[in-house]
This record gives structure tokens, sequence and C-alpha cells, in this order.
């Protein structure tokens, strides 16, 4: 009575304990052994059934399956035999038969009938599902935009060229081919009009030279009949050394082929090139000025030519070039073009033009070209439209400009056995560059639009010989030149433009090699403060901080930020 009456009428005050609030919803992670219910007396859940797989119906979640084949291939043998015992019967022929079927099924069970186990590069090409192929595509960052795709080609032999252009492409060292040459030489081989937008040193050459070659390995070959109405193919490039750049691939290409091939370039004579494409040629690789040059002086005409490749067209159209590729294009016969609706019949025994536009990036007038010439193109990415390749590595320093040299010799004196190119913004600047560091003992040649034609050649063929080891040059050779091995691409002038720094930097890089692009930034680039940081992010290279905070690169150039003004500040426009 005494201890109720402490308890409930607090005749004696109890001593509470206070539960502070941080223990009020703790839970308890101590485990009493009074609390185990895993144990029970009951024999019958003492030794718990393991599930067996009978006959091969159905898998465990989680498991080898291959295991669970063999498991159940066992356990049917060893429930057949205890049957047989307790019956007294023998076992016949035929079950042993059966059951030792069984048995190397089970054994020899692979990876088939997983599904998803196998990658699509273990398969065979009758084998790849829907699944595998966007897995291909996803692997090599191909990206299409229009209809009746066909196949993207895995490999050389999947790719249905000729015997005479597999041992070119064997000869040639290609061991297997790039994701553009992947999704553009199938179109090409059906005859379809393709825009390729890929970065630069992706092998972009190929992916045309190849499907155009066994188009017109298909024509009638050239005789003195048909010579006089000119070449079956045009392939028009923005400057001289990346047509004669194509002319070397294309001849490499045909080398098993009688097909002969002109190029038609500014800074030679244009009657020895007209002479040259009257004695008949079954290709003409121009630039498109000195080409429509050599129709108006009806040294050229285009009566049978159905074969036309832009190459570099954005180039083309910055260059001032597009009233040229127009004029080209409309002296070619008009009335081959692919009928606008797509779904249209085309009749076989008519050649319709074909129409192969290769591009880094494509801006307003590319697209204006495609609209007009183009019929229901195929608009095949890879990667990102105007970014560049992973494999080069990007650095960009802020100097001021009596630092550049400096830092400039500093670099060169890294090379060792390798190459640089280094990029400046005006003709002038090559070469009072060019002579400071031939005067410092560098072994250095220049390469610039100032120069004759021979000059040029003479310059690319000593850097590509390790002759010289740097190369000063404009914008000249910023687009589709290749040169192998450039080790490094120095952006001595950073450019107006980013579009011009994603092609400078891809002259490093190339081929799947890795490359060292370094970008010299001053106070006066800060119209491309914005697009050069944004790129920076996007491929994960470091950004300066003196760029990072600028507010150059805060806002894009001739926009308005959604801020006013601070004292001092100005709107940076075009």
């Amino acid at each position: 009575m005494d201890a109720i009456k402490e308890q409930y009428l607090g005749t004696k005050k109890l001593k509470k304990r206070v539960v502070k609030p941080s223990e009020k919803f703790r839970f308890s992670f101590d485990w009493e052994n009074t609390e185990d219910t895993s144990r029970d007396m009951n024999p019958i859940y003492q030794n718990p059934h393991e599930a067996q797989l009978l006959f091969g119906r159905g898998f465990r979640a989680g498991m080898d399956r291959r295991e669970q084949k063999k498991l159940a291939a066992k356990n049917e043998k060893d429930l057949r035999a205890e049957i047989r015992a307790t019956k007294g019967l023998e076992e016949k022929p035929e079950e042993a038969k059966a059951q030792k079927l069984k048995e190397e099924a089970a054994n020899a069970y692979d990876a088939f009938d997983m599904r998803v186990d196998r990658h699509w590069s273990e398969k065979k090409l009758e084998d790849m599902t829907e699944r595998d192929w966007r897995i291909f595509r996803e692997d090599f960052n191909i990206s299409y935009k229009g209809s009746r795709i066909p196949r993207p080609m895995r490999n050389w032999e999947e790719g249905g060229l000729s015997t005479e252009l597999l041992k070119a492409v064997n000869k040639a060292g290609y061991k297997n081919p790039s994701p553009i040459q992947m999704a553009a030489i199938p179109l090409g081989l059906q005859q379809r009009d393709v825009i390729g937008i890929a970065e630069t040193g992706s092998g972009k050459t190929a992916a045309f030279v190849l499907p155009m070659l066994t188009y017109i390995s298909r024509l009638p070959p050239m005789t003195e009949e048909n010579e006089a109405e000119g070449p079956y193919a045009v392939v028009m490039a923005p400057t001289r050394e990346l047509a004669q750049q194509i002319e070397e691939e294309t001849v490499k290409f045909a080398h098993y082929l009688d097909i002969h091939v002109v190029s038609i370039v500014g800074g030679q004579s244009i009657e020895e090139q007209g002479f040259k494409l009257r004695q008949g040629c079954e290709i003409v690789i121009a630039t498109p000025g000195r080409l429509l040059d050599c129709l108006e002086r009806r040294y050229a005409v285009l009566n049978q030519c159905n074969y036309v490749v832009l190459d570099e067209a954005d180039r083309m159209i910055d260059m001032g070039f597009e009233p040229q590729v127009v004029g080209v294009l409309d002296a070619m016969p008009s009335s081959n073009l692919k009928p606008e609706n797509e779904d249209a019949e085309l009749d076989e025994k008519k050649i319709y033009r074909t129409t192969y536009m290769f591009s880094a990036t494509m801006p307003p007038a590319v697209e204006r070209l495609a609209r007009k010439y183009l019929r229901n193109p195929v608009v095949v990415t890879i990667g990102t439209a105007g970014k560049t390749t992973d494999l080069i590595t990007q650095n960009v320093l802020m100097v001021k400009d009596s630092e550049k040299l400096d830092r400039l010799q500093r670099m060169l004196n890294d090379l060792a056995d390798k190459t640089a190119i280094v990029f400046v913004n005006t003709k002038k600047a090559a070469d009072g560059l060019a002579r400071q560091l031939d005067k410092l003992g560098y072994r250095v040649t220049t390469l610039h639009g100032g120069k004759t034609q021979e000059q040029r050649e003479i310059s690319l063929e000593g850097f590509r010989s390790k002759r010289y080891n740097c190369l000063v040059a404009t914008d000249v050779a910023g687009r589709g030149i290749d040169i192998p091995d450039v080790a490094h691409v120095i952006n001595f002038d950073m450019p107006n433009n980013i579009e011009m720094y994603t092609h400078r930097i891809g002259r490093t890089g190339r081929a799947g090699k890795t490359g060292v692009a370094t970008t010299f930034l001053t106070l006066g680039d800060t119209e491309v403060f914005y697009d050069l940081k944004q790129m920076l992010v996007q491929s994960n290279s470091p950004v300066p901080p003196e760029l990072s905070r600028h507010e150059a690169s805060k806002f894009k150039p001739g926009t308005i930020p959604d801020r006013p003004l601070r004292r001092n500040e100005t709107l940076y426009a075009h």
C-alpha cells in the first residue's frame, strides 16, 4: 500500500530521468540474444529446403545461370536414379542417351541464352539486335537525323566496298574505320545525300572518297567520246592545301582502279590545268574560285557530273566563296536532282545527283545551301557539332603581349624531336615572328596567303619531313590540313571567333593520337572570353581564374546581362 501511495498519490516525489531531445527518437542497434528468433525448436524449420530446379524450368535471380543449368541437370539425373532404385527398374538406353545430351547442353550453355551478357563486338552481323545497334551508336557517339537510314558498318569487311578498294584501304594502313566513316560510307554507297558533322581530324576525307570511287567504278570508262562532257565527280575545298591533300588521299585509294584525278587550284597556270581537264579525268578536286574560272573560260564543263562533295563547307562560306560554290552547282545538270518527296519512286535507268556536305559546324549559310541543293539528306553527327576531340589537352594562359615571345621560346625548347604549329592572326605577324624565331636559332618556316603556291608547298613539305619543327601560320593552315604527329598547337594570337579556335587546335590530336593546344590570351581578346570559357568547361579543361572572373566571360557578347552594369563596365559586342 505504501508503494502504491508513493507511486500514485505522490507522497514521495519520484526522481524522474530527463530524456534528452537527441535521445528521444534514437534507435537502439544493440542486439540481445533473447531477441534472436532465427533458431526454432521445431525440426521442420531447422533444415530449410533448398529450391531445386527441375527439368531446366526457371532460374534464381542473382546467380550464375550456367551453374544453375548444370545443377538442374544433375538434380534430374539423381531423381531419376532414385525413382528407378525404389521401383527396381533399369535405365533404358534411349533415356541414358537423352540424359547425356542434356548434360552436354548444360556444359555447352553459353551466353546466347543470357542475351544481355554478350557485347555487340562478339556477335556476328546477323545476330545483331536493335538494342546492339543502339549500343554501337552510343559507343561511337553517332547520331542520325533522317529516314530510311542503313546500318553503320562495324569494320571494313562489312562495309560492302569492292575488293580493289579494300586492298587500297589495307595498303594505306587503315585498320579500323573511324566513327564518321562507319556512319557515312553505307549512306554514300546507297547514293543518299549526306550532311556530315564531325570533329576535325576524324577521317572525313575517306568517308566521302570511298563511296565516290565505288560510284565511279560502276560507270562507263572515260573514252574520247565522253571525256569532253567533263568529269563524273567534283570535290570542292576552301584552300589549295586541303584540295591537294584530298587529291593525295583519292589517288591513294584509287591505286587499284583506273581512275584519273585532277587538282584545280589557284597559284598555278590555268592554261595548264585546262589542258589536263581536256585530256579527260573522272574526278576534279578544286577550290571554288578557280573551278568557276575554268567553267567560265570553257576549259571545263560539268555535263555528266552527278556526284559533288563540299568539304569544309562552313569555311568556304566564311571565306566568301558562297557565290562561287552556287555558280559551280548551278553549272551541273539540274534535271537529275532527286525528287523532294522522299516517298516518290526513283527511275532506275536515271542517274541522280548525289551531294555530300562535310563540315565541323553548321552555320545558317550552310543550311541555306543544303536546303537548296540536297534532297532528303541524312544528317550524321559524330559527337557534338563544333566540339574539339577529347584527345587534345587544352591549356589557356592569361599573358601580356610583352610576355608572349618568352613563353613561346620555353615551349619550343621542350619540343625535342616533335613539331609545333604557331598560329597568328595576320600575314605580317607571321613573317615578323618567324624572323625573330629564326634569329634565335629555331628551325622555323611560314605558311600564309601572301606566299606563292610553290613557296607554300615547299614550307609544308619541309614541315612534314621535319626539316623544320616549327610552322608559323595564319588561318590558311587552320582547316583540314593533315600534318601527321603535330604534338603542339600554340595560339600565339587568339582568333576572333571560337569556330576558328576549334579548327586551329584540331591540327593536333588527329587519327586517334593525343596532342596539346596552348593559347595565349590577353585582355584584348574579350569578345571570345564567353565562348572560350564555355568550351573549356564542356571539355573538362582548366579555366584560368583571370578568365573565369572576368565580366566578359559571364554573358554572351551582344546580350544584355540580367543585372545593371557596374560603374566602368562595358557591354561587349561583336
